[in-house]
């Protein structure tokens, strides 16, 4: 073989070794993306997701506040054994009834 022709071969090679690695990468970079989506479109409906129909009143909550977070605004309502809307204290358990609208 002449020296030419052995240039060429390593330049093919080379070449060939080049589109490999881009093909590879190319790869790799769609299932990061589809992976990466499909995480995403978990971590939306997750946080979407309403309020358990039983609730635990946590430190610093009102009814304001998971009457927001729930999309429940007759809390007060809908358990009976709340008397008074401002002695709400961490521990206790309200019954939560999304509203349609919030759904």
């Amino acid at each position: 073989m002449s020296l030419n022709s052995r240039k060429g071969n390593a330049t093919a090679e080379e070449a060939s070794w080049y589109c490999a690695l881009l093909l590879l990468s190319s790869t790799l970079l769609i299932m990061l993306t589809i992976f990466t989506d499909e995480h995403n479109s978990t971590t939306i409906i997750t946080l979407r997701r309403p309020c358990e129909e039983i609730y635990v009143v946590g430190e610093g909550e009102t009814l304001h506040t998971i009457s927001d977070k729930c999309g429940d605004p007759y809390i007060v309502d809908n358990n009976p054994h709340i008397h008074d809307p401002d002695d709400v204290f961490p521990g206790l358990v309200i019954k939560i009834t999304p509203s349609s609208s919030s759904q």
